[in-house]
Parts: structure tokens; C-alpha cells; sequence
């Protein structure tokens, strides 16, 4: 086996590079086989399938959200209407993202496949209420007006709060998450206007026939008699053990939180592909056999850039003003505006040695201080032919290769100890730094004498300023990287870098490791402040704090179990987990709001705690149950899709509505039936308080 090191100039190249580095293997007239793998190509050929992807998910996510609301209302021409209200979403919301130049990335591509199940969520609310209140002969004008009055304000509540839950993710210090929660915020509002707009219109427009077929089929489904058969035992178990319940999201609440303290912060890009993809394939065999296909570079440079520079200046300048003083002018030093100091350096020799050659008897002795001052300087500039300052690199290069955690460390003391060996003995003995700078100085010019000169300036600038060890690692794990960077900090803890350096990151695999921290306090940043926006939202909606605090119940204990289970089944928190924390907050949310709303509308009218909760089992519980189940219908699609992050956010889309739901139609009921004196206190007249006290 063997390798080929592929460097890029840029990642935007990478899968073009990669597809020509197939097509000349696919011609090759061998049956050797030929495995491609790196971080660049694995983000670039994630880029390219996922344009594919999401051209296939996102019209597979309308179609079963067609089916399944034309299974719910059993009326084609009715489910017509919120599938334009979704279409009209998406093409507005991506023609307006392509339009105003972003560009369509990892994140951008989930917009779509994000916007059509959400925007239909109000659209099934008014079907559901509508399709329950019409009977024939009534004017369907008159029913979706009584309808919107009643929904408006908990269709605008749940708009703004899902809204706000993307629109946080632009407190993120992540561009392209910073997009994605702003047009998936804007589409979110705008199908809330599109179907406040034209669902009534569409439905008053509807022939009388088409209504009452509507009606007829709607008695005769199956499905809807297994929503009324299990919602009203729901409802029962619920309220009748309304302590068991409490005590069961109790017990739930601290497994959660349980769960939540083992989540592991970690992601990788090849692992975005599944395990028989060619370059999951590749990265394994690789890393098997060779030292890493994944980079990192430590970079070593002056911590302070001008202190040599105003330390020669006044060493320099002090000479001139010393020999001045017996009336001797020589020449002082003044940085110039190009060039740089080692520029500058290498004019003034000239320039000094020209004058000394024509200097008389007085003005010699202090030319050459000057002269001698001025090479010392050029020599300690050039930090990197130093033995001290390279012995100290060869230590950090073996210290890493011992830890086991990088599988091979490239530098510029290797070259100088292998050249050093073969001018030498050609013997492992000689395999050192030479012991002065002039020393290395030949080990490096003899170097670029065998090699193209341009070769050297890859491990170290041509000033001799800064130069990178090259670490290859095995795995682009990004704890596994984390783990390197702690290990150079404990190493330059006990080992104190040379005088005047300091030392930094780069390569992709670093990179992966500040997106992730930034990532990871950005959303949760973005987290806790439209948590406390969406608290006072609800607050304001309920006009009060005890049922805004009711309302976020439900929020809290679906996010909690969510990333609780994620951290009890060993699921890495990455991306995709991330990125559907604002997705719980907003949805999360909606059923308490129509529940609460709904409620206490009922109550009004009731005025018995125990109908309401029975009558919150039937249309309104419908409503909710047939939101949750259109939801989660609409990521099915992203199940059977060949990218990981794709089916995550599936997987856990239809967690979080499963989760949201039935802690709505559970905890809720519970709640308000133990707490039932104090919740509905003063909701009604004082003649239906006799049951509430």
C-alpha cells in the first residue's frame, strides 16, 4: 500500500480534485483499489450530496404530508389548500435566500425540508376545528370565521414563538447558522400570513358537495373513530391519576437531567456520511495502515513582533550618539515604510560595510560596533536556525508521537537531523541538531540544494521567523483533536517554549474544534434567551404568570428528556443536535398554547373543571394529535436518506413531536386538575366557583 499527500489551495476544490483523482484511477488498466478520504473532500462531497438530497426529501416530505392530512380530512380539494400555503413557503422563503446572494451550505439545505411540515401546522389547526364544527347546509364562510376568531391569537402566539425559537439562532457567532434560523424565522411568519390569508378564502370558495362528502367520509374513517376511541382514555388517565402522572414526569425529569450530564460534545465531518459510504470506507483503511489523513498544524512565532526591532534601534542609535559626542557622525537607524526589518537589516550591512571601507582611523572602531551589533541582530532574527529553539521542537515532536495520540509529527528539526545525518556518518548517531546556527544554516542550505529551494519554505518562512510542525492524526473526532491541544498545553507548561515565542493553531481539524465551541455556547446562548423571551410572550398571551409558567412546563420537560436520551444512548451532541434545540422551543410550545388557550375558552363557557378536560380530549386534542403526527410525517422522508445528518434530524424531529405532544396531553391535564383551586381561580363568575374551590 501506499499514499499520496494531495495539499489544497482551497477546500471549494476539493471534490473537483477528488472526482478528477477517480476518473485518472478509473482509467488506469490495474486492479489495484484506490481510496480517496480527508476532511476538505469529505465536507465539499457533503456539499454536493446534499444538493441531491434535498431535491429528493423535500418534495417527499409534501408528498406524505398530502397523504396524511388527505388521510386525516379525507377530502383532496380541502388538503389542497395547506399544501399551497407549504409549497408558496418554501419557493418564497429559497427563492428570496438564493436571490439576495447566500449561498446554499449544510445548513441552508435543511430550510426547505424545515418549512414544510411547519408550515402547515396552522393550516391543520383551522382544518381540524373546521372540518369538526361544519355540518351541512351551514354557509362555510360563516364556520372558518367562528373558526379563526377562535384560533388567531393562539395560531399568532404559536407563529411568534416558533419564529423566535429560529430566529435565536441568530445570537450564534456562526454565519450559517445565523442564516438558517433567520429564513426559516421569516418563512415561519409568512405562512402564518399566507394561511391567515388564504385558507378562509379557500374554503369559503369550496362547493357545497365537496364539503359534505367531506363530512360523509369523515364519519366513515377509521381513523378518525381510533383518535376518539384512545383520546378519551388519554384523558381519563391523566386526570383520574393525575398524582402518578405528576410523580412518573418527576422521576422522568431527574433521569433526564441524569442523562443530560453524559452528553459528549464531539463531531466529525466523515461521520456525516454512513459506514459503507466510499469515504467512511477509505478514512477507515487509511488510518488503519498510515499515520493520519487528518491535519493540524502548530505554528511557533515571535510573541512580539517590534521588540527586537526597537531594541536594535536603540542599541544602534545609542552608538551613533555616543560617537556623535566625540564628534564622529555616524549613521543612525530609521525603519523604513516596506520591506520589513529583516529588509532593512540586510540594507544597513551593505550600507555599513561600504562606509567602512572608506572610514578613516577615528570613524572605523565605531562602524564596526555598528556592524557587529547590526549581524548579531540578523542572526538572532532568524529564530529558526537556533539548535536551542530546535532541540526544543524535536522534544515536542517525540512527546507527541509517544502520547499515541497523533500518528506522526512533521517539522524543520527533521530536515535539519537527516540532512545533519547524511552529511555526517550517514549513522543513526549523527541523527541530531548541530550544535551552533551555522551548523543548521549549512544542514538547511545543503537541503535546498538537493531539493526545489521552495520546498524548505513550507516548514518555515525564508525570514527564518516562524515556522509549523505538521501533525497527522488517525481520527478527526473532535475530542480526539481536543485532546492534542490539551496535551501541547500540559507539554508547554512543564516545558517553557524558547524566549520571545508563542505558539497557535491551524489546519481543519482545529477548526472543527472553534466552530464547535462557538456552536455549542451560541445555541445555548441562543437557548436561554428565547427561553426567557418566549416565558414573557406567554405571560403576555395568558395575561398571567401562573399560566406562562404552566405554558413552558411542557417545553422543559420535552427538552430535557430529549437531550437527556441523547445522552444516555452515547449520541454524540453535533450539529444536527444542536441545531434542533431551537426547533423543540418553538414547537414544543405551540400544543401548550392551543391546549392552554383552548382550555380555559372552554371553561368559560363549562364552567366545570372536569367536562373541560373530558371536551379538551376530543376536537382540541385532536387537533394537536393530528399537528404532531403531520409534523413528524413530514422528516419521515429523511429517514431513508444516505446522510447521517439528514436522518438524525428525522430520528429526533419525530421524538421531539411524539415527546411535546404527550407531555402536553398528559402533564397538562395532571396540572390542572391537582392545582385546579389555584389555576382557575377567578376564571369564571362566582357561580360556577363552587366546583373550582
Amino acid at each position: 500500500m501506499g499514499t499520496i499527500y494531495v495539499p489544497l489551495t482551497s477546500k471549494d476544490i476539493s471534490y473537483a480534485t477528488a472526482e478528477a483523482i477517480r476518473t485518472i484511477a478509473d482509467a488506469l488498466d490495474s486492479d489495484d483499489r484506490y481510496l480517496i478520504t480527508g476532511l476538505p473532500v469529505a465536507e465539499d462531497q457533503f456539499g454536493v450530496e446534499m444538493f441531491i438530497q434535498m431535491g429528493i426529501s423535500a418534495p417527499l416530505a409534501g408528498l406524505a404530508i398530502f397523504l396524511l392530512m388527505w388521510w386525516f380530512f379525507r377530502s383532496i380539494p380541502l388538503v389542497i389548500a395547506p399544501m399551497v400555503v407549504a409549497m408558496s413557503t418554501v419557493l418564497i422563503v429559497m427563492g428570496l435566500l438564493i436571490g439576495t446572494g447566500f449561498t446554499v451550505h449544510i445548513m441552508s439545505s435543511m430550510i426547505a425540508i424545515f418549512l414544510m411540515p411547519i408550515a402547515v401546522v396552522d393550516s391543520t389547526h383551522i382544518l381540524s376545528e373546521f372540518a369538526d364544527r361544519f355540518r351541512p347546509g351551514e354557509k362555510p364562510k360563516a364556520v372558518i370565521k367562528q373558526v379563526v376568531g377562535h384560533l388567531f391569537t393562539p395560531m399568532l402566539y404559536t407563529s411568534i414563538t416558533s419564529a423566535a425559537g429560529f430566529l435565536s439562532l441568530m445570537l450564534t457567532p456562526i454565519p450559517p447558522v445565523q442564516i438558517f434560523g433567520a429564513f426559516i424565522g421569516f418563512g415561519i411568519f409568512l405562512a402564518f400570513v399566507l394561511t391567515i390569508l388564504f385558507i378562509p378564502a379557500y374554503i369559503s370558495r369550496m362547493k357545497p358537495e365537496a364539503l359534505a362528502s367531506m363530512q360523509a367520509a369523515l364519519h366513515r374513517s377509521e381513523d378518525g373513530g381510533r383518535l376518539q376511541h384512545w383520546l378519551p382514555k388519554l384523558g381519563k388517565l391523566a386526570v383520574g391519576r393525575s398524582r402518578w402522572v405528576l410523580m412518573s414526569f418527576l422521576v422522568l425529569f431527574v433521569v433526564s437531567v441524569q442523562g443530560i450530564t453524559r452528553i459528549q460534545i464531539n463531531d466529525n465531518p466523515v461521520n456525516w456520511f454512513k459506514a459503507d459510504h466510499e469515504i467512511r470506507v477509505a478514512d477507515r483503511v487509511l488510518n488503519d495502515h498510515f499515520s493520519g489523513t487528518y491535519d493540524a498544524w502548530l505554528v511557533l512565532e515571535p510573541d512580539n513582533e517590534q521588540a527586537p526591532q526597537t531594541q536594535f534601534t536603540a542599541s544602534f542609535n545609542r552608538i551613533a550618539q555616543e560617537a556623535k559626542a566625540e564628534g564622529i557622525e555616524l549613521p543612525a537607524f530609521t525603519a523604513s515604510d516596506h520591506g520589513g526589518f529583516t529588509a532593512d537589516l540586510s540594507t544597513l550591512l551593505i550600507d555599513l560595510d561600504d562606509r567602512l571601507f572608506e572610514a578613516g582611523a577615528s570613524q572605523a572602531p565605531w562602524l564596526e560596533q555598528q556592524l557587529l551589533l547590526t549581524e548579531q541582530a540578523q542572526s538572532s532574527l532568524k529564530t529558526f536556525q537556533s539548535p536551542a529553539v530546535l532541540d526544543w521542537m524535536a522534544g515536542l515532536q517525540n512527546a507527541l508521537v509517544d502520547s499515541g495520540l497523533v500518528g506522526k509529527v512533521n517539522g524543520l528539526s527533521d530536515i535539519v537531523k537527516t540532512v545533519n545525518r547524511e552529511l555526517q556518518t550517514g549513522h543513526d548517531k549523527d541523527f541530531v541538531i548541530p550544535e551552533t546556527p551555522a551548523g543548521v544554516a549549512q544542514t538547511l542550505l545543503q537541503y535546498q540544494s538537493s531539493h526545489r529551494p521552495q520546498d524548505l519554505w513550507h516548514f518555515v518562512t525564508p525570514d527564518y521567523r516562524r515556522s509549523l510542525m505538521w501533525l497527522q492524526l488517525t481520527s478527526g473526532d473532535n475530542q480526539h483533536m481536543s485532546q492534542v491541544v490539551e496535551f501541547v498545553q500540559q507539554y508547554v507548561a512543564a516545558n517553557p517554549l524558547p524566549e520571545g515565542l508563542s505558539y497557535g493553531w491551524a489546519g481543519k481539524a482545529y477548526l472543527n474544534i472553534v466552530w464547535q465551541e462557538a456552536m455549542v455556547n451560541g445555541m445555548l446562548d441562543s437557548l436561554l434567551s428565547s427561553f426567557v423571551v418566549v416565558f414573557v410572550m406567554m405571560v403576555v398571551l395568558f395575561r398571567s404568570v401562573k399560566y406562562g409558567i404552566l405554558a413552558m412546563l411542557p417545553l422543559t420537560f420535552t427538552i430535557t428528556f430529549i437531550y437527556g436520551l441523547i445522552g444516555w444512548l452515547g449520541k454524540d451532541y453535533d450539529m444536527p443536535i444542536a441545531v434542533l434545540s431551537a426547533l423543540t422551543l418553538g414547537l414544543s410550545v405551540d400544543f401548550a398554547i392551543h391546549f392552554l388557550e383552548r382550555c380555559r375558552e372552554i371553561y368559560k363557557d363549562k364552567g366545570s373543571v372536569t367536562d373541560t378536560l373530558a371536551e379538551m380530549f376530543r376536537e382540541p386534542g385532536r387537533a394537536i394529535t393530528r399537528n404532531a403526527i403531520v409534523i413528524a410525517a413530514g422528516f419521515t422522508p429523511l429517514l431513508f436518506a444516505p446522510l447521517v445528518p439528514y436522518i438524525t434530524v428525522g430520528v429526533f424531529l419525530a421524538s421531539i413531536m411524539a415527546a411535546s405532544a404527550l407531555v402536553t396531553l398528559m402533564l397538562l391535564p395532571a396540572l390542572l386538575k391537582t392545582g385546579r383551586s389555584y389555576l382557575f381561580k377567578g376564571a369564571v363568575s362566582s357561580s360556577v366557583k363552587e366546583e373550582v374551590c
